[in-house]
């Protein structure tokens, strides 16, 4: 039984790169499996395209490249087969797409994303679903490669996997001291944010005045976060200040600065979108930039990202999750999910912005990378193989995060996966109302969700749940100019009986 499972679609490469650019690919493939059996990692490709492969799964082939559905049936099926420690999803979304999870928010009328896209569906046991309450309890370590979109020359991913074969595993303090990036109206967030990482190692830059060009000694750590404005399409990462959204990163300009090794999490909207670069005719965005200069891993947001302006909350909590998980000594793919399961558990109940936060993120890069040494009590007997000592580790770590994830998928209380259309009290309306001034905007109009138990909540006496979130989601009129990034505001506010007793307001990224 493989340890390792890629999966991929052999007849979109064939279509992408054509027959000579596929046989490329597929050496360098080779070489990834052959490196990976010296470290005693055993490793399969699996074509989910492939009639007599999948008859071997008993199950059916991927015909249509896009569909969803098809891909989550297909993959679903090779990991109850084979069971491998990790599942790497080879090439963009034009070879295996991101699962078509809605956005609850979007009903709230000013979240443009109808989707949010992703890859969490595939790290979960649960069938196909278009629903983010379905996978909020994942249990699979998974993560992407990918290719370039669209693309016809299979150059950037054959450097890709050179990196993956060659990886090397470090000291922490090889991570160490860690580079940040914010834009200045988030500055007391992503304080908290790095400190929480890095402890008091952080090297935090704040645009204005910072970027987009950075010293290769600044920019060469090899522990990346940063929490700026991102665009759809756009190679570029944003700074703000007031109504000055200067450019804080791009992909051109970090070109030939990311170190080996390098591992980033960027919380800002669309920083893990995987447009169609030369189609387009735009630049590289710049998760692929990072993996394209041996970065080993890059955590981001397929669409718009919400946090707070200065305490932690969201995609805060997830990004800075998966990056305290790898200086920690996880895998990636493992680190992925470790903080996902962290973020989930981390919360009372899943509302709106949660459940989008949930799904968006993706993580890029080989999920069986260590880019950091653990530091582990157990010691193994010298007549003890290191890769028989290795898997037993692995198996039982994984066997630990399957039952956290089936747990949080049973118990966790979720916002419902749609809007209700129950009445709302004149005293609730008047609370929300005043809520959306102090957000700064003119819009108050909200939607209303149900809150989802799966099972029968035992609370003690006057220990009251939450009934219902609400949601406002606008433009914040204070900023209305010009700008090409993403202006959007969101209240969640938390009503118990017939009462608003909590809320938070979030910013996209």
């Amino acid at each position: 039984m493989p340890d390792k499972v890629v999966i991929t679609n052999v007849g979109a490469l064939r279509s992408k790169y054509g027959a000579a650019g596929w046989r490329r690919v597929k050496a360098a493939l080779s070489a990834l499996v052959k490196a990976y059996r010296k470290g005693g990692i055993v490793t399969r490709v699996v074509a989910i395209d492939d009639l007599a492969t999948m008859r071997s799964f008993r199950a059916r082939p991927v015909t249509s490249v896009l569909n969803c559905r098809q891909n989550k049936d297909a993959i679903d099926a090779v990991f109850k087969a084979l069971h491998p420690d990790y599942l790497m999803l080879f090439g963009s979304i034009d070879v295996i797409p991101h699962q078509d999870l809605l956005n609850p928010a979007f009903e709230a009328g000013d979240d443009d994303d109808r989707h949010a896209w992703g890859d969490l569906p595939y790290a979960c046991d649960a069938p196909y679903a278009r629903t983010i309450t379905s996978f909020v309890g994942p249990t699979r370590v998974v993560s992407r490669l990918p290719d370039q979109s669209g693309a016809t020359d299979p150059s950037h991913v054959v450097k890709l996997l050179g990196t993956a074969s060659r990886w090397k595993c470090r000291d922490a303090t090889a991570y160490q001291p860690g580079f940040g990036l914010t834009a200045y109206e988030w500055r007391r967030s992503t304080e908290l944010s790095v400190t929480n990482v890095f402890g008091a190692a952080a090297r935090l830059r704040t645009s204005p005045k910072a970027g987009p060009l950075f010293a290769r000694a600044e920019f060469g750590a090899r522990a990346h976060f940063i929490n700026c404005h991102g665009g759809d399409v756009d190679p570029q990462f944003y700074g703000q200040k007031g109504k000055t959204y200067p450019v804080a990163l791009t992909s051109r300009s970090m070109a030939g600065r990311v170190t080996e090794g390098t591992v980033c999490a960027a919380e800002c909207c669309y920083g893990g979108q995987l447009y169609a670069d030369v189609k387009l005719g735009v630049a590289l965005p710049i998760c692929q930039s990072y993996l394209t200069q041996a970065a080993y891993a890059y955590f981001g947001s397929t669409t718009i990202a919400y946090g707070p302006s200065d305490g932690n909350g969201a995609a805060d909590l997830l990004t800075q999750r998966f990056l305290i998980e790898i200086l920690r000594g996880a895998s990636v793919g493992r680190a992925a999910l470790a903080a996902r399961q962290s973020y989930v558990s981390s919360v009372g109940e899943m509302d709106p912005v949660d459940l989008k936060t949930l799904a968006q993120f993706c993580v890029y890069g080989d999920p069986s990378v260590q880019p950091v040494k653990a530091v582990t009590p157990t010691g193994r007997p010298k007549s003890t193989e290191a890769a028989v000592a290795s898997r037993a580790g692995r198996k039982e770590r994984r066997a630990k995060l399957a039952s956290t994830g089936r747990w949080l998928q049973a118990e966790k209380p979720t916002a419902g996966s749609r809007a209700t259309h129950a009445r709302v009290s004149r005293a609730v309306r008047r609370v929300l109302g005043g809520l959306a001034r102090e957000a700064g905007l003119r819009k108050t109009r909200s939607t209303t969700y149900n809150v989802k138990r799966h099972r029968a909540v035992r609370s003690g006496k006057g220990m009251a749940q939450p009934d219902r979130y609400h949601l406002i989601v606008g433009e914040s009129s204070a900023n209305r100019t010009a700008k090409p990034i993403v202006d959007k505001v969101v209240v969640v506010a938390k009503q118990v009986g017939a009462h608003i007793v909590g809320y938070r307001i979030y910013y996209a990224r």
